[in-house]
């Protein structure tokens, strides 16, 4: 994390070997960012990059394998973890400005969701690639279903289809598509404005307009987090993660006829 000269913190996912897959450790130290800038009160803006080529390629292997072995009671735990860092971003008094390259897949994908604004280079891959698995983008799906809207999140949400910016523009995934190389611009011209406005006043608005919006309750959480229990304990679950981990193919793969 760093903090400028003018109140504007850039927090960066640094797990670039792993392509920033989300592990606890990554979890606990967002929820612990976002409950402390909260609590600061003096943040301008906050800005959330991705280092190396890939934003965030979804779930860490590592963790994954934990929640193959895992009782019910341990998966629900893990993943009301995950719904309350998201849960806090998403709330951020201060607005949340994204930089995203090279994939924002699965959970990466949910992060997209959770931001006020999210500019994306052109060649930036979107997924939400659980069903591949057998498993379904619950915790994150609160907020997808907020970002997109029913519509529009139904042509993506469940086939773990690979979409480009351009479209997640046009899904309002994110806000806009640059070039390489002027990410780094793009994500300041998001963030000027906010330094000219009240800072009170832009964290009031920004709470309005979740009052106003379908609001993400506690219930809504809750039933996602039990739902992705639920496909934790399927039988497609168990074998997509298994030839998952081995890198096979799951039986459910269907390649057309030529």
């Amino acid at each position: 994390m760093r903090r400028d000269a003018r109140d504007v913190v850039t927090v960066t996912l640094n797990r670039p070997e792993k392509r920033n897959a989300l592990s606890a450790a990554m979890i606990a130290e967002l929820t612990e960012f976002a409950t402390g800038i909260d609590a600061d009160g003096t943040v301008r803006a906050v800005v959330l990059d991705g280092a190396g080529e890939t934003f965030c390629a979804g779930g860490d292997l590592s963790w994954m394998k934990r929640q193959v072995e895992a009782d019910r009671t341990t998966r629900m735990s893990e993943a009301r973890k995950l719904a309350g860092m998201l849960g806090a971003l998403n709330n951020l008094r201060a607005p949340l400005v994204g930089a995203i390259r090279g994939a924002a897949l699965g959970g990466g994908a949910g992060l997209a969701a959770v931001r006020d604004v999210a500019v994306a280079e052109t060649g930036t891959r979107f997924g939400f690639t659980e069903t591949k698995l057998g498993l379904i983008p619950a915790t994150i799906g609160p907020y997808v279903l907020a970002r997109l809207g029913e519509g529009r999140a139904r042509r993506v949400f469940m086939s773990a289809r690979i979409f480009d910016a351009a479209e997640a523009e046009r899904l309002g995934l994110v806000a806009r598509c640059v070039e390489s190389g002027h990410l780094a611009a793009a994500v300041e011209e998001e963030v000027a404005p906010y330094l000219a406005a009240a800072p009170g006043a832009v964290a009031r608005a920004k709470r309005l307009a979740l009052q106003l919006a379908s609001p993400i309750d506690e219930a809504s959480v809750e039933a996602s987090i039990a739902a992705l229990a639920d496909a934790w304990e399927s039988d497609e679950a168990r074998a997509g993660i298994a030839v998952f981990l081995d890198k096979r193919a799951p039986p459910w793969t269907s390649v057309p006829d030529v």
